[in-house]
């Protein structure tokens, strides 16, 4: 993946932030986001970075090995996480967007231009945004959040599957597989589940 959405807007924005999530459809655990500023005029295969794409195109070991890359060639990147507790109080949507406003509030300066993953968006800061669908596999900078947001919600995970190994966090991340539903079924939902994601083989509705 090339900067080239990027160079036409560095012609009038000198700090472009890039925005992604990871987390949403999980069954447990917290929502995601990333933010990452790259340099003006910054080229991926000077630094490492010409392999990057979106992260749920890339295997665990290769987000594993571009995180730091991404960190270091980075002018600017914050991490932040909204918890379970309030995704059940606010829903998702706005959890996942309360994430990535954090994320962006975090950094050391603040960007001229937010370019967002997906198609809903309200920036907190006074910040002229984008969004755009797919963007993890259109655009540099979010392809580089989503791998922060990944990388850093999967070690997260991990580390809840040290606390409650019968769920096996460290292999599914909270994502609603076959092993997961079962776990619930038999052992009930833990701390970290999301109480307002419903599962049909309990017999919950929406």
């Amino acid at each position: 993946m090339n900067t080239d959405y990027e160079w036409l807007l560095w012609q009038h924005h000198a700090l472009i932030c890039g925005i992604d999530e990871a987390g949403r459809g999980p069954l447990a655990g917290p929502v995601i986001a990333a933010a990452v500023v790259f340099p003006r005029w910054f080229r991926p295969e000077n630094n490492g970075l010409e392999s990057l794409n979106d992260s749920k195109k890339l295997s665990p070991d290769k987000r594993k090995a571009l995180a730091p890359v991404i960190k270091k060639a980075a002018k600017f990147w914050a991490v932040e996480a909204v918890e379970s507790e309030t995704i059940d109080r606010i829903n998702i949507l706005q959890a996942t967007i309360l994430a990535m406003n954090l994320a962006v509030e975090s950094l050391q300066v603040m960007p001229n231009l937010l370019l967002v993953d997906g198609n809903r968006f309200n920036a907190t800061l006074p910040i002229p945004y984008e969004t755009i669908v797919k963007g993890d596999a259109k655009v540099f900078s979010i392809a580089a959040a989503s791998v922060l947001a990944k990388t850093h919600r999967d070690e997260i995970m991990t580390a809840f599957g040290n606390t409650w190994p019968e769920y096996g966090f460290k292999r599914h991340f909270g994502y609603a597989t076959k092993e997961h539903v079962q776990a619930i079924m038999q052992y009930g939902r833990c701390p970290i589940h999301r109480l307002n994601f419903k599962l049909r083989q309990l017999g919950e509705k929406p």
